[in-house]
């Protein structure tokens, strides 16, 4: 049978473009399965990665619990590390793809290649941050006019059923931010470790492979947040499986969404 061109190999293409493909349904629990076989086959690996997401969200929420006035500090800086994690992941599930040993050492390090790149993607995604936050405290103020709640009284504030409309409006501005998120990224940082793609080439591909595939990528979004928030219902120790989890299935969703890789195994050390 004759592949279709939506299966065209990306190195056939122009330096510069990657090929987005077609997508089907069941793809997104492939990705999951493919996930579990790397951790699997690099069980000492996910669970550092596992432990540093782990950590990730304990101190996020101690932070929340005792200052919640710094919280969406912490959260930044956490959003600064994430990505590197997330690179090492990749790295990871890039090597035993290839049918290399995977080491720690070596997906701790491979992003350094891709500092310009990285840092102008965590430079959009803090800024991505700070307009959300900046669009929550509007929202709190339109309806909240007698001043910002406590913690404690938000939580119950939103319990409330004449405050559901605020409710409404909160999670539909926060659902759009992490929409915009979710697109541009959703493959970006695989295909900058993998192609070795500048950042605006990356995200633009990224926001290709969900206006493509927008029902299926619709679809892994939804798995991402059921198991994210499964894993952080008890102190957010579900992590230390589902972080490296999502990480690996995240690298075959790029492989599956943008092609084969331009880059020989022999490359790869």
């Amino acid at each position: 049978m004759q592949a279709s061109p939506a299966r065209e190999k990306a190195s056939d293409n122009p330096a510069g473009t990657l090929q987005v493909q077609l997508l089907r349904m069941g793809d997104p629990w492939r990705w999951l399965a493919l996930g579990w076989r790397d951790l699997r086959r690099a069980p000492g690996v996910a669970l550092f990665y596992g432990l540093c997401f782990w950590a990730m969200a304990l101190l996020i929420g101690w932070v929340f619990r005792a200052s919640p006035e710094y919280s969406m500090a912490m959260a930044s800086g956490c959003l600064l590390i994430g990505p590197f994690l997330a690179m090492g992941l990749y790295d990871t599930s890039r090597r035993l793809e290839r049918g290399l040993p995977p080491q720690l050492s070596n997906s701790l390090t491979c992003w350094d290649t891709q500092m310009g790149s990285m840092g102008m993607l965590v430079m959009v995604l803090l800024v991505l941050e700070m307009l959300w936050a900046r669009a929550s405290m509007v929202v709190f103020a339109v309806f909240f006019d007698t001043g910002m709640p406590t913690t404690a009284g938000m939580l119950q504030a939103v319990a409330r059923p004449e405050n559901w409309e605020f409710l409404a409006i909160y999670l539909l501005v926060g659902g759009a931010f992490a929409a915009l998120v979710f697109a541009s990224m959703v493959v970006a940082l695989p295909a900058m470790l993998d192609r070795g793609s500048d950042a605006l080439t990356a995200c633009i591909t990224s926001m290709r492979v969900v206006g493509l595939n927008l029902v299926v990528m619709l679809q892994w979004a939804a798995i991402i947040t059921v198991l994210v928030a499964v894993a952080l219902w008890w102190y957010g120790a579900g992590l230390l499986l589902v972080g490296p989890l999502l990480g690996c299935a995240s690298w075959h969703a790029y492989r599956c969404s943008v092609g084969d890789s331009a880059v020989p195994a022999s490359t790869i050390s």
